[in-house]
């Protein structure tokens, strides 16, 4: 879980181990009214955005109206998912955040706005610019596959 929402493995084990120092210190606040998963699953995406929140890189892009989400084709028998998730990773943090929390975890861009403190806007212009710049590297490991 926090390895997609992280740029490398050192970064993702830094988050897993601060989101269980978290969940052992607020244990107590579970309430057993849903999955123990859910709760520490938040507890490992809140402490991820936390973490890049504290830090100066993070920058939002302005709002920028987005008509319709781009699709994108995705043939799985041509890339592998290790492949797939070190092309995610590699995204700048704006867009692999909301990639993630709307792509992965299913969140809203209201929800998702919300949570990175930026517009409705600004989250699907990051969601779309996300998708192309996936789509382009899709395209070059394909391309780089077939030439092999």
């Amino acid at each position: 879980m926090s390895l997609k929402y992280s740029r490398n493995q050192h970064d993702a084990e830094d988050v897993l181990q601060d989101s269980f120092l978290t969940a052992f210190a607020k244990i107590h606040q579970y309430k057993s009214k849903g999955s123990f998963e859910g709760w520490l699953k938040r507890i490992v995406i809140n402490t991820a955005l936390q973490k890049y929140r504290k830090e100066p890189a993070l920058y939002l892009v302005k709002e920028e109206i987005i008509s319709e989400e781009e699709e994108v084709d995705f043939d799985e028998s041509a890339i592998g998912v290790n492949d797939l998730l070190a092309m995610i990773q590699a995204l700048p943090d704006r867009y692999r955040l909301v990639f993630n929390l709307y792509v992965l975890d299913s969140f809203s861009h209201k929800e998702i706005a919300e949570m990175l403190n930026i517009s409705v806007g600004t989250s699907k212009s990051n969601l779309s610019r996300a998708k192309q710049i996936l789509k382009k590297a899709i395209e070059n490991r394909k391309e780089k596959l077939e030439k092999a």
